[in-house]
């Protein structure tokens, strides 16, 4: 594989895969983006794209929100859409609620991102210990961090994040569905 494909709903989801991906792929792959406006949007057009994509050797990686959706029903129709393409090796991942939960499955980054030490020991509350659950990542993030904003928060926190002790298990999910994409 020499090359990766995101197909993404939202610039921030591309501003944290740029900061994660050099520990998890080779050097030798290079990373492509295609970032949406939007969920609609990405349902919408992703076929035509992957479709008409003319670099060989080429891997897809689709990161969609679930938002208030059903995960398995978002993952079936993004699969559907791969399929459709004719890249049914595409692999589709589903951020539980928001991306946001990807960051406060590690308050130590969100702590450090915003100079706010304190922060870090919400990892410790009941109610953080699944942030895959929570029903609005981001509203949380807004409740800690005044005036938190997705692109900027991404930037940030992002770098930051360690993933061994990240608690989202969606998070988990696409940093392995990436890592092994790129070892095929």
């Amino acid at each position: 594989m020499k090359h990766l494909v995101f197909l993404l709903e939202e610039p921030s989801a591309q501003h944290a895969l740029r900061a994660w991906l050099p520990g998890w792929v080779p050097g030798s792959i290079t990373p492509h983006f295609m970032v949406f406006q939007g969920k609609q949007d990405l349902e919408k057009r992703m076929v035509q794209r992957m479709r008409h994509w003319l670099l060989p050797d080429s891997g897809f990686v689709i990161l969609r929100d679930q938002d208030s959706g059903d995960c398995h029903a978002v993952k079936a129709l993004l699969v559907q859409r791969c399929v459709e393409a004719g890249r049914p090796d595409a692999v589709v991942r589903v951020a539980c609620r928001e991306l946001e939960s990807f960051f406060v499955g590690d308050w130590q980054a969100v702590a450090l991102a915003y100079s706010k030490p304190a922060l870090a020991r919400l990892a410790g509350k009941a109610k953080y210990r699944d942030p895959d659950a929570l029903g609005s990542p981001s509203q949380e993030l807004a409740r800690h961090v005044a005036g938190y904003q997705k692109r900027d928060g991404a930037r940030r926190i992002a770098p930051l994040v360690e993933a061994d002790r990240n608690r989202s298990r969606s998070f988990q999910a696409l940093r392995a569905a990436v890592r092994a994409l790129a070892a095929a």
